[in-house]
C-alpha cells in the first residue's frame, strides 16, 4: 500500500455495533468498497440500526447474501484488493478465502472480554452467568470462532438490575472505543497482538425462546438474571402454572418475609404486589409480567388462578 493512499477495507456488518464500527472507519478515512450485511429476518423484533442504510447514506455498495461464501462475491472483494476485513456483529463465520483476502489481517469485533463468553449471544450469557463485567474486544479472525489473537478490549459494568438492553447499549460503546483507538497501530503496522489463554473461559451457544423457561430449582439471584437478560426486546423469561403462561420482563430482589406453604418456586398475591418465592428461599418481587391476556398484576394473577399461592408446573 502505498502511503499516500487509503487503506480499503471489506466490511461486513450488523446491529448497533456494525452502524457505529462501521461510521468510525469512514470517519478515520478508510476506503469501504464493499459492505456485507443482513437482510432484516421475518418475525425478528428489530430495534437496532441499519448497516444498510448507513452504507446508501454514504454511497457505499452493500449487499446482503443469503451465503457470503458464493463465488461472485468473493471475486468482487478480490478484484478491491482490500487491506483489511473487519466484521462488526455478522452473524456468520467467514471462512478461508475471506480470512486470507486482506492483505493486512481479518478483524471482528466481539461482544466480551475475550477469552471470556466466546461464542453467541455473549452480552446474554454475560448477564445470566452473572458476570459483573464485560466489554468489547476486537481480535484477528481464524476459522474457529474468537479465538485470535487479541489487539484491544475495554471493559463495561454490568450493574444488578441492568438489563441486556443496557448492557450491550454500553458494549456498543466499548466496541467504537475499541477500533477508533486501535486503527492508528493496525494501519501503521504496530499494533500489538496478543493471543488468547482459552482456559480463562469457555464457549456459549446460541439461545432459544424457549431457553427462557425458569427452572423450578433456581435461586432467587439466577431467576433474577435470567429476567434481565432476557428482558424486551428479546423473547423473556417465563413460567407456566396450570398449563398458563407467564412472562416475566422485570423484577427486583427484596429482603422481605412472606408467608405461604413450603416448596418450590411459587407465585405469591401480597398486599397488592406480585412476587416469586425461590428455591433458596429468597424472594423477588415481580414489577412487570404478562399472560395471555396482557399485563398481569396481583388482582389479576388472583382472578385468573383463583388463589394468592401458586406452585409453577415442572
Amino acid at each position: 500500500m502505498k502511503p499516500d493512499l487509503p487503506a480499503r477495507a471489506i466490511v461486513f456488518a450488523y446491529h448497533d455495533v456494525g452502524v457505529r464500527c462501521l461510521r468510525v472507519l469512514l470517519d478515520a478515512g478508510i476506503e469501504v468498497p464493499l459492505v456485507v450485511t443482513h437482510a432484516d429476518a421475518a418475525g425478528e423484533s428489530i430495534w437496532f440500526g441499519s448497516v444498510a442504510e448507513v452504507a446508501k447514506l454514504h454511497g457505499l455498495r452493500c449487499v446482503s447474501p443469503t451465503d457470503p461464501h458464493v463465488p461472485e462475491l468473493l471475486a468482487e472483494a478480490t478484484t478491491a484488493e482490500p487491506d483489511f476485513l473487519f466484521s462488526f456483529y455478522y452473524r456468520h463465520m467467514l471462512k478461508a478465502p475471506w480470512l486470507q483476502l486482506p492483505r493486512r489481517g481479518a478483524y471482528n469485533m466481539h461482544g466480551s472480554l475475550l477469552p471470556q463468553y466466546r461464542g453467541r449471544a455473549p452480552v446474554n450469557w454475560a448477564i445470566i452467568e452473572g458476570a459483573s463485567r464485560t466489554g468489547a474486544t476486537l481480535h484477528r479472525m481464524n476459522e474457529k470462532p474468537d479465538n485470535g489473537a487479541i489487539v484491544d478490549q475495554c471493559a463495561v459494568p454490568i450493574l444488578n438490575d441492568d438489563t441486556a438492553r443496557e448492557v450491550f447499549g454500553k458494549v456498543v460503546v466499548a466496541a467504537e472505543i475499541v477500533l477508533a483507538r486501535s486503527l492508528p497501530g493496525l494501519l501503521a503496522g504496530t499494533a500489538e497482538e496478543i493471543p488468547q489463554d482459552l482456559s480463562h473461559g469457555r464457549y456459549f451457544g446460541g439461545r432459544k425462546p424457549e431457553d427462557g423457561q425458569i427452572p423450578a430449582a433456581a435461586s432467587a439471584r439466577q431467576i433474577h438474571n435470567l429476567v434481565r437478560a432476557l428482558a424486551p426486546p428479546y423473547p423473556g423469561a417465563f413460567c407456566r402454572i396450570n398449563g398458563k403462561r407467564i412472562g416475566i420482563d422485570r423484577t427486583r430482589l427484596v429482603e422481605r418475609e412472606l408467608h405461604a406453604p413450603a416448596g418450590g418456586l411459587r407465585w405469591l398475591s401480597d398486599a397488592g404486589a406480585l412476587w416469586l418465592l425461590a428455591a433458596d428461599g429468597r424472594t423477588l418481587e415481580v414489577l412487570d409480567a404478562h399472560g395471555d391476556a396482557g399485563a398481569l398484576d396481583a388482582a389479576g394473577f388472583e382472578r385468573c388462578f383463583g388463589g394468592r399461592c401458586m406452585p409453577i408446573d415442572t
